[in-house]
């Protein structure tokens, strides 16, 4: 048998987009397998936590009425779970009952855009999740929506899928969430460019090594709408319910896992540069802030 370490790059759509895995193994690879597996996963997670298929676990959980439970599958609770959590660690900066909101500005699904705005509660408040019996019941009118950690929790299950195969160097993503484990064959670092905050084109602001690390990045570029001459971002606040307007171009975060990095991403750009420095500082994150200064770009970081 070779022990010759091969080069390999899989790819596939998922989620609006297509998700991406280089990495290192042993010649013979059977790389059809491994993409239909990679596949496989990431639609699960798309088939689960979708606000754009009506038939997602997520969106029978958005339609169900109030006070009845609802078995859900061990991801999507395992995300809802780890949603919660963050919500009340960032003090509901990061807020996945914003469904409503979303659709109003026009970053929901096309059959539901025109829906007055409006706020529901926080998830956290209203969402009685029961990880024993697998099951979630709401207390309250509640459009959940996991834009801000479904394609994270996704990039994980695309590594736990790689290392179930014993495959140890890797650099997976989908857009800007990237996880990465190990080393190159040439014993560098992966390299992953970090995007310089601009509508309507791409041009690389910086790159970052990445070893057993995970990255995610929230910003208020790559999708946003106008209205009366008013640019909003697809990022809403919970607090004003309605898109988030701030200097604050863009926030990436580092840590283990890519589903955590997300939803911190979000939460730290919801909060601002100086809240959210603090914030970052707080909880122990690595992060990198870019901040809009008249037409010049002005990066922060935090824990790097």
């Amino acid at each position: 048998m070779s022990t010759e370490m091969l080069r390999y790059s899989l790819s596939g759509p998922t989620m609006g987009t297509r998700f991406s895995a280089v990495l290192q193994a042993l010649a013979g690879l059977d790389t059809d397998a491994l993409g239909a597996t990679l596949q496989a996963e990431v639609d699960r997670v798309d088939r689960q936590m979708s606000t754009w298929k009506p038939d997602s676990d997520l969106m029978r959980l958005n339609a169900a009425p109030c006070g009845q439970w609802l078995e859900v599958p061990d991801e999507l609770l395992w995300v809802l779970l780890s949603a919660v959590q963050v919500s009340v660690a960032s003090d509901g900066a990061f807020e996945i009952a914003v469904g409503e909101l979303v659709t109003a500005y026009g970053f929901g699904p096309p059959s539901l855009v025109g829906c007055a705005p409006g706020r529901s509660g926080r998830a956290s408040e209203l969402l009685e999740i029961d990880p024993e019996g697998k099951r979630v019941r709401k207390h309250g009118p509640l459009t959940l929506d996991l834009n801000g950690i479904a394609k994270g929790f996704a990039v994980d299950q695309m590594a736990r899928c790689l290392e179930a195969q014993g495959i140890t160097s890797y650099l997976v993503g989908i857009d800007g969430e990237m996880r990465a484990r190990g080393l190159k064959a040439d014993g560098s670092a992966w390299k992953v460019a970090l995007e310089r905050p601009l509508r309507g084109r791409r041009e690389v602001l910086g790159a970052l090594e990445l070893s057993d690390i995970a990255i995610a990045t929230s910003g208020d570029y790559r999708h946003w709408r106008e209205r009366d001459g008013q640019s909003y971002s697809h990022t809403m606040d919970p607090a004003t319910g309605a898109p988030l307007q701030s200097n604050l171009a863009s926030v990436s975060v580092l840590c283990a896992s890519c589903m955590y990095a997300d939803a911190w991403a979000t939460a730290l750009m919801v909060l601002g540069p100086e809240r959210g420095r603090e914030l970052a500082e707080r909880q122990g994150l690595a992060a990198i802030f870019v901040l809009r200064e008249g037409d010049a770009l002005r990066e922060v970081t935090v824990g790097l």
